[in-house]
């Protein structure tokens, strides 16, 4: 057993860029990519491995052919799925359903999500709820193209964090670079798209019966329970702990050794470079590296001088 490293998929949006190069040295297919599937096992983007035993496979083969890498879960499918978002422009105003509704409707999971933002222009914003009280005011408010009374918008900083559950109207701004950990889904209802076109002349579709049915209204907001610890220099914060996943910084100085029994981890570095050492292997691991820690790993150690995300189910 050792960590098992990720290779990533890219997907290209209208509104994507070319930041994912420029910051993190991806080898991307466009000047219009928007975003990186970085831990994924989702069949419209899966992760490839890249070392070991495994070296080829995908997450999602390996998911199922090997559970015990994954602590023998009773899923079916892999739960979660770490993405880089480049929003070189805005994003669709956009909600995402509930397991309830998804599964009915598209046959997987719903989408509850969350967003730890990388970097930012300053005076950038997100989309974040709204203000209509009643279904019958939201649906006015769209249908007349109110959105200046209807969407709130958010101010953001580099670190700022968001918890975003399913039912939640959102976008992310231009302008925008966000590691995002969600549920393994890929159902997005848009609402409003600015009026923009392809490169066909076409607007793209929006889903605005679908939007209503499985928004919130009114819009509720719910605070992450988070904590900070300490281990000498280096700090772990969870961001958030959540019936769907976990997430945590982990900001690494120097030395920090951890221990890995039945809970698999999923490890995207987002800072700095160093090495995880396992059973007397030495690993490289710098910003945009992506790996698993699988279950029954045991003790390995980081060093460096690093920040990642780090999430489980």
């Amino acid at each position: 057993m050792e960590p098992i490293f990720l290779k990533p998929t890219f997907k290209e949006r209208i509104w994507g860029g070319q930041a994912l190069k420029d910051q993190f040295h991806y080898s991307i297919p466009s000047n219009k990519t928007g975003e990186c599937w970085a831990i994924s096992a989702h069949p419209n983007g899966p992760s490839v491995v890249e070392n070991g035993a495994h070296s080829g496979k995908t997450l999602d083969v390996l998911w199922k052919d090997h559970p015990e890498l994954f602590g023998n879960p009773e899923q079916s499918d892999f739960p979660l799925l770490t993405k880089i978002i480049d929003a070189n422009m805005d994003l669709s105003v956009q909600v995402h359903p509930d397991d309830d509704y998804n599964l009915i409707h598209s046959g997987e999971p719903g989408k509850t999500e969350c967003w730890y933002i990388l970097d930012c222009d300053e005076g950038a914003e997100l989309i974040f709820g709204h203000t209509a009280l009643n279904k019958d005011q939201f649906i006015e408010q769209v249908r007349s193209d109110q959105w200046g009374e209807l969407l709130k918008r958010i101010p953001i900083e580099p670190g700022d964090f968001f918890y975003v559950p399913s039912g939640t109207l959102h976008a992310i701004g231009k302008g925008t670079l966000v590691l995002e950990t969600q549920q393994s889904s890929d159902t997005t209802y848009r609402v409003y798209d600015f009026n923009r076109v392809d490169e066909k002349g076409q607007k793209r579709e929006l889903h605005i019966d679908q939007a209503v049915e499985v928004a919130t209204i009114p819009h509720q907001e719910k605070q992450p329970n988070q904590w900070l610890s300490h281990f000498g220099p280096s700090r772990i914060t969870r961001l958030v702990q959540s019936p769907f996943f976990n997430v945590y910084k982990w900001e690494i100085r120097g030395s920090y050794k951890g221990n890995v029994l039945d809970q698999y981890l999923l490890v995207s570095i987002i800072e700095g470079e160093g090495s995880i050492v396992y059973n007397d292997h030495c690993y490289a691991i710098q910003k945009g590296t992506h790996f698993l820690l699988p279950a029954g790993l045991g003790e390995y150690q980081l060093i460096g001088n690093l920040d990642a995300i780090v999430s489980h189910n």
